[in-house]
């Protein structure tokens, strides 16, 4: 049933009561809404120590104190107006904003909704100075240096709202999550959480000395590290790995999670934009993308990744919270991410174990965008260098789409042949270092995997190293081996075209049609020619070699859909990774083959040298440590 028509009113403009209300309908949610911009403004007011109080859930009363710099008396009534803000006076600053606050929205539309009072005091000031938001009646009171808002009574004046609030313990939750992604971006910042008279949360402030002479950017990165620990616990950093990347515009730092430390939901994934905690798809669909080769399933990673870009580059004048930001050019951004998470990834977590045991070596970071250079050479090196290569396929000067014809009579030592197994993991003839033999000789603690004792039921490999006793998979082993080499000799060479007898038309939305006219150059690089047939049409006339036997419109469709949001070269790498992991998958070494003790330590060195081999092709491990404490627990040892 249509709804009555309603007589047409004129044209006026809104009283300003009802325009503050409108945009405390966008501003403020609920509870953690305020928090979040209170505590916003206390960080740019340079604040070291910020207390949030509650009552309720903070919906009878949020007060936030901080000792900052403090608001003139003068300029107090001021800050409760509509667009009054001290952080911008131009468009030329709004478009280079560095600052948590901009808008100048927030106290304005706090008051409509609350009864709000504002207690400051400056260094020049003899005392402060209460604002009481209703009334504007501007008293001296007693307070030192810094600011203290209190909101009451939250939707006291918009009822129905406040029936669309939750339990005072989901409010309390939400409003201590706003507090904890600002203390995960501000080690130097102490945080006090306080509800109902009794301390919730406190995080303390990890100073940062300036006048020390050590270098800003690694006392900085401590401190994260010791924030981390603090709001996220010693086991995200024991399960994380560091993350330092710089290319061009953009430098990426922070923590990655392994993949063993992969969780179920995606609530320990934490992105930060120039210090700003954004919810980005183009930042989590690239942490996202450099997860794929290496978690199982749908389980979710886990991350804590900082991005710091020209202010310039990224608009975060976008969404009324600031949640959201636009970045200038996506694509960039999108490798960036990808690349600092992948490299961080690649070491093998062995010998990062080792390198923390034996603490006399460095592994370097991950700071280019060349993936290889993730993996230089440890320096010194804590273990003789690993000579036993497997046999490359020479791929070089032959087309990728006849990989599958190589296979069998190129991959002697990938085969899982009996007739073979004296040379699966034999060293080649042009190394200089010490043959098999001598491996029993050295001492197993220089090895992060150790050195092999014996093989389980011909699945699993049984080592002894430093920390104790590691069981290795050896076909997941050996497979993540094999797969990484066969994407080292493809990447290696330029994407060749195949192309198509008849092209594969479909069609197309207009959206696909303008993304394929755009970016002809992009898709061409990838491999792929897409044309337009008609206004409605598309046609693929060539695909990347080593997937010309897949399906072409399906490829195309995904290709398009990826540029048209971020990278789309991920799309390609993810289907030729999946026709190579499979080639790989068949290729390794099979359960019940019987190994030698140097063809176990072979596979053991080769381990080490490559990139992910913690996981295999389907992201389960490869391989686990159990140590003499654990060893000892098994048996009541020293009880």
């Amino acid at each position: 049933m249509h709804p009555a028509i309603q007589p047409q009113r004129a044209i006026r403009e809104l009283p300003d009561e009802l325009i503050s209300q409108i945009a405390a309908g966008e501003v403020v949610e609920r509870p953690a809404s305020v928090v979040r911009e209170l505590v916003d403004n206390a960080l740019d007011a340079g604040a070291t120590q910020i207390t949030l109080r509650l009552l309720a859930g903070g919906v009878r009363l949020i007060s936030v104190e901080d000792n900052g710099v403090g608001i003139p008396a003068a300029e107090l009534p001021v800050a409760l107006k509509r667009h009054a803000t001290s952080k911008i006076t131009s468009l030329s600053e709004l478009e280079s904003v560095g600052t948590m606050g901009f808008r100048g929205e927030a106290l304005a539309a706090i008051q409509s909704v609350s009864e709000l009072s504002v207690l400051s005091r400056t260094a020049s000031q003899d005392n402060a100075m209460l604002l009481d938001g209703r009334s504007g009646e501007l008293q001296p009171a007693a307070r030192a240096q810094g600011t203290t808002v209190e909101v009451k009574e939250l939707f006291y004046s918009t009822p129905a709202r406040r029936k669309f609030l939750k339990t005072d313990n989901t409010e309390l939750a939400h409003c201590v999550e706003a507090v904890r992604r600002h203390a995960l971006t501000r080690p130097e910042v102490g945080f006090a959480i306080w509800h109902e008279g009794k301390l919730v949360e406190q995080w303390r402030a990890h100073t940062i000395d300036v006048t020390s002479g050590e270098d800003l950017n690694a006392q900085r990165m401590n401190a994260l590290d010791r924030r981390l620990a603090d709001v996220l616990g010693d086991d995200f950093l024991d399960n994380s790995v560091a993350v330092r990347y710089q290319s061009g515009h953009v430098s990426v730092v922070g923590r990655a999670g392994i993949p063993d430390a992969a969780r179920a939901r995606a609530d320990h994934q934490f992105s930060y934009v120039n210090g700003r905690y954004v919810r980005d798809k183009v930042v989590t669909h690239a942490a996202r993308s450099a997860y794929e080769d290496v978690l199982h399933g749908q389980r979710q990673p886990i991350y804590a990744l900082y991005v710091e870009i020209d202010p310039t580059r990224v608009d975060v004048n976008v969404h009324p919270t600031k949640i959201e930001v636009r970045f200038r050019d996506g694509r960039e951004v999108h490798q960036a991410v990808r690349h600092a998470v992948e490299n961080a990834l690649a070491v093998p977590r062995a010998n990062l174990l080792m390198a923390n045991a034996l603490q006399n070596f460095e592994l370097p970071m991950a700071g280019t965008a060349d993936r290889s250079s993730a993996l230089a050479t440890p320096t010194p090196p804590a273990w003789p260098q690993a000579n036993w290569q497997q046999a490359a396929m020479p791929l070089s000067g032959t087309r990728v789409d006849d990989i599958g014809a190589l296979w069998q009579p190129t991959a002697r030592s990938l085969l899982p042949a009996e007739e073979q197994s004296a040379h699966s993991f034999a060293p080649s003839a042009q190394h200089t270092t010490p043959p098999a033999s001598s491996l029993a000789d050295a001492a197993p603690e220089t090895w992060p995997l150790g050195k092999a004792l014996a093989q389980l039921h011909g699945v699993y490999i049984l080592a002894e190293n430093a920390h104790g006793l590691v069981l290795v998979d050896m076909h997941a082993a050996h497979e993540r081996i094999v797969y990484e080499q066969l994407k080292t000799q493809i990447d290696a060479q330029h994407i060749s075209s195949q192309p198509l007898l008849i092209p594969a038309t479909f069609p197309a939305s207009a959206q696909e049609v303008a993304t394929a006219e755009a970016c002809a150059e992009a898709l061409q690089a990838l491999g792929l020619e897409i044309s337009t047939l008609t206004a409605k049409t598309l046609a693929v006339r060539a695909v990347p070699s080593s997937l010309a036997q897949g399906d072409a419109v399906a490829l195309a469709r995904s290709v398009l859909a990826e540029l048209s949001q971020h990278d789309a070269s991920t799309v390609i790498q993810r289907a030729r990774n999946e026709l190579l992991a499979t080639m790989a998958c068949h290729g390794a070494v099979r359960a019940n083959r019987k190994l030698t003790l140097d063809e176990m330590n072979g596979l053991l060195r080769q381990m080490e040298v490559t990139e992910r081999s913690d996981q295999c092709n389907h992201g389960r491990p490869t391989w686990r440590q159990l140590t003499m404490r654990e060893l000892d627990a098994l048996f009541l040892r020293g009880r």
